[in-house]
């Protein structure tokens, strides 16, 4: 059997954004800036570095400047070109035109695994990406699942796994969001995945899970029970940034790391005092 390219990605960004109020009332919370970049451009930019040309975006109410973002603005742009402002047009250039765009509406509030369904006219019957902007990473290729603290396990999908080669693991169970006595591991599900097409008549039948909604974790643990399932660990730097100590975190590492402000960055947080 021949491996198909991948050339689509999923972003779910429907969700209310609950964990970040009064902050995301009326704005997205994937337009919260990390640095100088909301969250969902870092997602974009790392489908686009993997070779993803078509970015499907599941929105909802209130999900408009997300559009926005993507899309040309010419009078901006008109503004910094005679503002002599080189540098920024062609930064504000280059996001229109990162990769061909779609948007879908998931009408009402019902998990992961349905905002996957609202994408299903526009994958067929190709294998696609799924990605999470409101995790970010750094430092690192690989993508799958990453080992979180034992009191961490109960906000992730958790995986039962059985080792099949260097970071790589062979999925026999998921159980979404266990407690730490049910968890089979510490192997947490991050929000990166490589799906194939049938995971769709899944999703269809999935019976709404935890806070009912139709979960993802629950469609790939049927999934899995049909077809082989494998995970790679991460071995990089993760931030969930759907999460306030998260994003903080994600703030500081993404700021040491700015070309710009790095430097002058980490000697404002060493005069710090404690």
């Amino acid at each position: 059997m021949h491996s198909r390219k991948v050339s689509k990605a999923i972003i779910p960004a429907a969700g209310l954004g609950t964990r970040f109020l009064p902050a995301t009332k009326a704005s997205p919370k994937e337009m919260l800036p990390l640095v100088d970049k909301p969250l969902i451009q870092y997602a974009v930019e790392e489908a686009v570095s993997a070779g993803i040309q078509d970015i499907i975006v599941i929105t909802g109410r209130g999900k408009r400047a997300i559009e926005d973002h993507f899309d040309l603005s010419f009078e901006l742009e008109e503004n910094l070109k005679e503002s002599g402002k080189e540098k920024l047009l062609n930064e504000i250039r280059r996001i229109s035109e990162l990769a061909n765009f779609c948007y879908v509406r998931q009408r009402h509030a019902r998990g992961l695994g349905d905002a996957i369904l609202c994408a299903q006219h526009l994958i067929g019957n190709e294998p696609f990406a799924v990605i999470l902007g409101d995790e970010v990473l750094l430092n690192t290729p690989i993508r799958g699942v990453y080992e979180v603290e034992a009191e961490e396990v109960s906000r992730y999908g958790i995986i039962a796994a059985e080792p099949a080669g260097p970071r790589l693991f062979k999925v026999t169970d998921l159980i979404e969001k266990p407690s730490l006595q049910e968890a089979p591991s510490r192997l947490a599900v991050i929000g990166r995945y490589i799906l194939p097409a049938a995971i769709f008549p899944v999703l269809e039948k999935t019976p709404p899970g935890k806070n009912q909604e139709i979960q993802l974790t629950d469609a790939l643990r049927a999934l899995a029970r049909s077809s082989p399932m494998h995970a790679l660990l991460m071995n990089g730097i993760r931030h969930d940034a759907g999460d306030k100590l998260g994003f903080l975190k994600a703030t500081v590492e993404f700021g040491l790391k700015n070309p710009e402000l790095g430097d002058r960055f980490a000697h404002y947080l060493k005069g710090l005092k404690f």
